[in-house]
């Protein structure tokens, strides 16, 4: 069997700063986990502990390709809105370290690097938690720094590639399974066209909790990173369970 991995990258980077918020900006360790989640896939069947008992050897599938979906950073020059003061969001620490972690899956065997493109316009929001203490009262309009707002930059493309990947999966027959690592409903649609089509769908949310009616549209619930809140992560290369 093949199988082709298809990772939201917004998603993925987002979860990856919650399992190891200590990493939150280190590109090399973040593509390193996004490879290694996505070769965890490939092994299929029972546990070290259960395959002693039965006896019963551990499939593997082989790659098709690993997909990483993202945008490019944010890199304008705005001005603050509060503060009036112009940033340069090229040199952010968040555009070198999307930028490197782009250049590091790029040379990276099997990986395919699939970019949109963010929106033309890029207005100022609000920080939701400062939103929840205005409405709450706790703070004032004419309260807010420069800290509070924040540009919202979205991102365009990005779920039409995955959609057309998945359908050009399924109906060229190029896998047998497909694993895609998102955790919203965008994708179930193009989930329900691969299932038609006889394609394994695996879900990997990388430990997020799903709606229970996402489950009726996939064939099966997996996550391979490591569980945030264990203190202590084995060596084994046995992926985890859900």
């Amino acid at each position: 069997m093949s199988t082709a991995v298809l990772i939201d990258g917004a998603y993925f980077v987002k979860r990856f700063r919650h399992i190891e918020p200590h990493n939150a900006y280190d590109a090399q360790r973040a593509a390193e986990l996004a490879f290694r989640c996505a070769l965890s896939h490939l092994a299929q069947g029972p546990s070290k502990a259960e395959n002693s008992r039965s006896g019963e050897p551990k499939k593997k599938h082989d790659l098709y390709r690993i997909f990483f979906y993202d945008c490019p950073p944010l890199e304008k020059k705005l001005h603050n809105p509060i503060s009036k003061k112009s940033i340069d969001f090229a040199q952010s620490q968040e555009a070198v370290f999307r930028q490197s972690l782009h250049n590091l899956l790029k040379v990276k065997r099997k990986v395919a690097l699939r970019l949109g493109h963010l929106a033309s316009d890029t207005p100022w929001t609000i920080k939701p938690r400062v939103i929840e203490e205005l409405l709450k009262g706790k703070r004032q309009f004419d309260q807010l720094t420069e800290a509070d707002v924040v540009p919202n930059a979205r991102q365009k493309g990005v779920d039409m590639r995955i959609g057309i990947d998945i359908s050009s999966l399924a109906f060229k027959k190029q896998v047998d399974q497909i694993v895609l690592v998102a955790g919203d409903a965008d994708f179930v649609p193009a989930a329900k066209l691969a299932r038609r089509e006889g394609i394994d769908f695996i879900l990997d949310p990388m430990w997020q909790a799903i709606p229970a009616g996402l489950n009726e549209h996939i064939d099966g619930l997996r996550s391979t990173c490591p569980r945030p809140g264990l203190k202590k992560v084995t060596n084994s290369t046995e992926p985890p369970a859900q």
